[in-house]
């Protein structure tokens, strides 16, 4: 029997890596959004302390692989040399508003489909076209526009990329010595600080959640650095992310035969998959249609500022907000702030109705 090709094991692996993640996901109820709006409209953190916690582990993770020499961050695209700063906070605080207003993340979308939701139906095919648009149609060149006139080029600064070892290597210290202290620090204190807490330990779905999410994140990156690394043909490194993939998956989609499967289009196919097998299992798998007028155009605003916000910020809550911060990237973290800002404007202004008046309780409030 034939061994099956290294892209073949790869797409597989992804594939088993979206399945996991869709079936986590509907059981858990992790969901970035959900987790924002239940600390500030209820004051509970729990899933809040649930997304932290996915956070430790997957740097911890990712960062023993690197230390370890299986695979290179430094070559992942949150690392890079060209610091998009803007684009992180600009696009991550539209994402977090029209994640807000589309209900949940990409990921969240994605299992909400398998469940049942035409609504996130609606709100991916409309965040996939957005995604293109941006990334290489009708705003393409105003994205391209702003790179050029906003990013950084911290080459010229000294430092091989926007990794926080790298840029600590500007004072002198070395980034194979404070990559584990950071890592630890870091990766450690989220771990410990979301464990501190025995309201939390006591809630076993939230941990499982967390935990899950993250070594989920750290599965990624083995699947491509280790098992993608052929010397013929290279997986590009990436781990979960979710706002380009559903693009690539539109695409694959409506062409199949002229394009090719990827380790993210794999993903896509898988979360939507696990979650339908969950809800089903669950007895949770009920179709559903928007409620009103607004209802809809809610959804249709918040896919359009998904797409175009996370394809600026490199990513989405996933994407940027684990996978690039299992990184320790400086642009990750811009867009982990800015993704938390929107999401925080987006509750207010669906509480308030006028953008003018969120802004005015937003800042009231905090």
């Amino acid at each position: 029997m034939e061994a099956l090709s290294i892209p073949v094991l790869v797409n597989l692996s992804a594939l088993g890596l979206g399945l996991l993640l869709g079936a986590l996901v509907q059981r858990t109820d992790f969901c970035t959004m959900g987790a924002i709006s239940d600390w500030v409209l209820m004051g509970d953190s729990g899933r809040l302390r649930a997304w932290l916690l996915a956070i430790g582990v997957a740097i911890l993770g990712s960062q023993a692989l690197h230390i370890a020499g299986l695979i290179d961050l430094g070559g992942a695209i949150y690392s890079t040399a060209n610091f998009g700063w803007a684009g992180a906070l600009i696009g991550g605080a539209l994402f977090g508003f029209g994640m807000t207003l589309a209900g949940g993340c990409g990921s969240r979308s994605l299992a909400r489909l398998g469940a049942g939701n035409l609504k996130s139906l609606v709100a991916l095919l409309v965040l996939g076209v957005f995604a293109y648009m941006t990334l290489r149609g009708l705003f393409a060149p105003a994205r391209l526009g702003l790179e050029a006139a906003l990013n950084l080029d911290l080459k010229a600064a000294g430092a091989a990329g926007q990794g926080l070892p790298d840029l600590l290597g500007l004072l002198g210290l070395p980034a194979e010595r404070t990559r584990p202290v950071l890592a630890v620090l870091l990766g450690g204190g989220l771990v410990l600080f979301t464990l501190a807490d025995k309201r939390f330990r006591a809630r076993p779905r939230l941990l499982i959640g967390g935990t899950g999410m993250g070594l989920l994140v750290v599965a990624g990156w083995a699947v491509t650095g280790i098992l993608g690394n052929d010397d013929f043909d290279p997986t590009p490194l990436a781990s979960i992310t979710f706002v380009a993939p559903v693009g690539d998956s539109l695409i694959y989609l409506m062409t199949f035969t002229g394009a090719k499967l990827s380790f993210g289009i794999s993903t896509v196919i898988g979360v939507v998959l696990g979650a339908f097998f969950m809800a089903s299992a669950q007895g949770r798998f009920r179709i559903e249609s928007f409620a009103s007028r607004q209802d809809l155009q809610h959804h249709l605003l918040g896919g359009a500022l998904m797409g175009t916000g996370g394809v600026l910020a490199l990513g989405c809550t996933i994407g940027q907000g684990l996978t690039g911060l299992s990184t320790l990237a400086l642009g990750s973290l811009l867009a982990f702030a800015g993704i938390i800002a929107g999401c925080l404007l987006a509750l207010r202004y669906l509480e308030d109705g006028t953008l003018r008046g969120a802004v005015k309780s937003l800042f009231g409030a905090y």
